[in-house]
């Protein structure tokens, strides 16, 4: 870490709210900051144009950390801002003189490449947090966001992929193979509640003794895959399975789809929407089953976190998910489809034995496999 003292590295991600992705950058900013380099992340607000900054700001404030607020930043495309949030960029770039900037999510990448090019910085890292073009979208939209990726790999010198999928793929596309470097996530060890008071804290009116507790952690947007879930908590409820399913996250466009589907299918009871819980990960050891049905994931810091609260795994069988699970670690199901989440929910609800070797197989391999000491070794060598 010495070479790294006083080093100049500027962070900078699309959206502030909470995710993995910010997860990714606090503890990264926070670890070298710590560390004797001089640190600054720029951000957006939480998705929307003129959102204000979301939790991440606010953590990093705390953890003493300079931010700078990008206001022209947002989730989506709009040419407008995107011009201003580049310009934005250029500008700070110019000013602050980092010796690396480190870009995370996908118009960070795009926009934050481009400006440092223009500005000349000297080392240039992207984390892709899985590929864009995976997102289940129409086939032009598919098209443009490759080609989008595509020139963000090619403005940056290095590319950090965090799946194995990932890398292999990565490495096809024209002029980017010497660029491609995989580097797994770290997580540091959380404090996790105890049980009874996790349950007392999420649900104050605890449902009957022998229910089975399901939960997840994602943002209420369609790449988490919620509304499969969902349709698979009204199957177990007309199989007669006794469960209540917690949803912990930030909000996102699909929650009005979601409630729909509680009040169609009867659901109110046993699925509760909780919105964010702040740090919800210490709420984990609440849960029989964690689930994670999405349609797309880098490498889920939810699986880790999971890891940690020793729970059993139902999840997508999705590149990133499968660089965490195996069938010792976890279940894996073909995302989007409903039944099989459903079956594999009531397959656990029976079968406490399985449930307890799932997640201490689980929290064995994540110890061993995606430690913080070499994440920092890889990443510290990248910015060297």
């Amino acid at each position: 870490m010495g070479s790294l003292t006083n080093k100049k590295i500027l962070y900078v991600i699309t959206k502030s709210n909470w995710g993995g992705a910010q997860a990714q950058v606090y503890t990264l900013a926070t670890h070298y900051h710590e560390n004797g380099a001089e640190v600054l992340v720029a951000l957006g607000g939480t998705g929307e144009r003129g959102a204000p900054t979301g939790r991440l700001a606010e953590q990093l404030a705390a953890a003493g950390v300079r931010t700078v607020f990008l206001r022209s930043f947002a989730r989506d495309v709009f040419v407008g801002s995107d011009i201003r949030a580049l310009i934005e960029l250029v500008r700070l770039y110019r000013k602050e003189r980092p010796e690396v900037v480190h870009l995370h999510s996908s118009k960070a990448g795009g926009l934050g490449s481009l400006a440092a090019r223009l500005a000349g910085v000297p080392k240039i890292i992207f984390t892709s947090h899985g590929l864009a073009y995976d997102e289940d979208r129409s086939r032009p939209a598919r098209a443009l966001i490759w080609l989008s990726t595509w020139m963000t790999f090619l403005l940056c010198h290095t590319v950090i992929v965090i799946s194995q999928d990932t890398y292999l793929r990565a490495r096809t596309l024209l002029f980017c193979r010497k660029k491609i470097c995989l580097v797994y996530n770290g997580i540091a060890e959380q404090h996790l509640l105890a049980r009874d008071e996790a349950r007392g804290d999420l649900l104050p009116l605890p449902p009957p003794e022998g229910t089975l507790w399901v939960g997840t952690i994602a943002e209420l947007t369609h790449n988490k895959g919620l509304t499969y879930l969902l349709q698979a908590a009204a199957l177990l409820k007309k199989r007669g399975v006794s469960f209540v399913l917690c949803i912990m996250g930030t909000e996102g466009e699909e929650r009005p789809l979601l409630e729909q589907i509680i009040t169609e299918e009867g659901l109110a009871g046993c699925v509760h929407l909780l919105g964010f819980v702040p740090n919800g990960a210490t709420y984990l050891s609440a849960f029989d089953v964690f689930t994670l049905t999405s349609v797309k994931e880098g490498l889920p810091y939810v699986l880790l976190e999971a890891a940690q609260a020793q729970c059993a795994v139902v999840a997508s069988n999705i590149p990133g998910v499968t660089d965490i699970l195996d069938t010792n670690t976890g279940v894996l199901v073909p995302p989007k489809d409903v039944t099989a989440i459903a079956d594999a929910l009531e397959m656990l609800s029976k079968d406490s034995t399985r449930r307890a070797a799932l997640g201490t197989h689980l929290h064995k391999k994540a110890a061993t496999h995606f430690s913080l000491a070499h994440m920092y070794e890889q990443i510290s060598a990248l910015y060297g």
